[in-house]
């Protein structure tokens, strides 16, 4: 999500926030509607509905999270209308948030928005960014598993997988394979993948569905065919990128990922506490 993008989803965000005389944060869902992107107030409260068995199942107290109110509007013509609202904490927007669609770039904006411990738009970009890596990360490794299952009812065996990446990494890797990734990256134990940049991690994950595809579609069977599959849909990629100027053995090693994951964790648990706490 490009950086510009998120100051103004941040500074709208900030804009309809509102502070009780205790000082909690607070948003009304019909205010919080558009701004998440959904047109009909209908499949919106479909959204919180679900948000509210998040709560309860998460075992904190959801009437304190969830508090439905009345407002009055305005009409054009002089009056006055009652519309049905509800006033949500910022846990309960962040679990609105978790059930919401996660195509829209507002949805994923406020996932982090309603869970990091500041707001600041630089925070926010940096958690967009690590979720953006788990996510492809997540895609390699669904992926990967069923390159495993394919190989495996066409008689190879873990081993054999295992060469046939290695080999598939040496082709995108300018020669180097897994274990020489590994020692360049200077990783002492865990899969490779979990410290490769996020290119690095959509580019494997390419070549790898496109194994996938071939394996079926031609009904690949053997250790052979299979490996010259996977080197040249590896050696494709490494091309494509190569025309964009980038060599994915020269870029720097990136965070592992089960750190981020254990960090992002990590603030949910801290989120749901302090909210159920208060």
């Amino acid at each position: 999500m490009e950086k510009d993008i998120i100051v103004s989803l941040k500074s709208t965000f900030d804009d309809i926030m509102h502070i009780t005389d205790d000082g909690v944060e607070f948003w009304y869902a019909r205010e919080l509607q558009s701004h998440l992107a959904y047109s009909e107030w209908r499949n919106f409260e479909k959204v919180i509905n679900k948000a509210r068995t998040a709560c309860k199942n998460a075992g904190s107290v959801e009437k304190l999270h969830f508090v439905d109110v009345n407002k009055s509007y305005n009409m054009p013509n002089g009056g006055v209308r009652e519309i049905d609202d509800i006033l949500l904490t910022r846990y309960a927007c962040y679990l609105v948030a978790q059930n919401g669609d996660p195509r829209k770039n507002e949805i994923a904006f406020a996932q982090c928005y309603f869970a990091v411990k500041t707001r600041e738009a630089e925070v926010i970009e940096q958690r967009l960014a690590e979720l953006d890596r788990l996510n492809i990360r997540n895609e390699l490794r669904a992926s990967e598993k069923r390159l495993s299952q394919n190989i495996y009812e066409r008689g190879v065996d873990d081993k054999g997988f295992g060469r046939i990446r290695s080999k598939g990494d040496a082709a995108l890797f300018g020669g180097k394979n897994t274990q020489q990734m590994k020692d360049k990256y200077n990783i002492k134990s865990g899969p490779l993948s979990d410290h490769l940049p996020a290119v690095t991690l959509a580019a494997k994950n390419l070549a790898t569905e496109m194994t996938n595809l071939n394996v079926e579609t031609k009904d690949l069977k053997g250790e052979y065919p299979i490996t010259k599959e996977h080197i040249q849909n590896n050696s494709s990629v490494r091309n494509m990128l190569g025309e964009r100027g980038i060599k994915p053995e020269e870029l720097p090693p990136a965070e592992d990922t089960k750190k981020i994951e254990r960090r992002v964790k990590s603030d949910e648990r801290k989120l749901a506490s302090l909210k159920k706490n208060k």
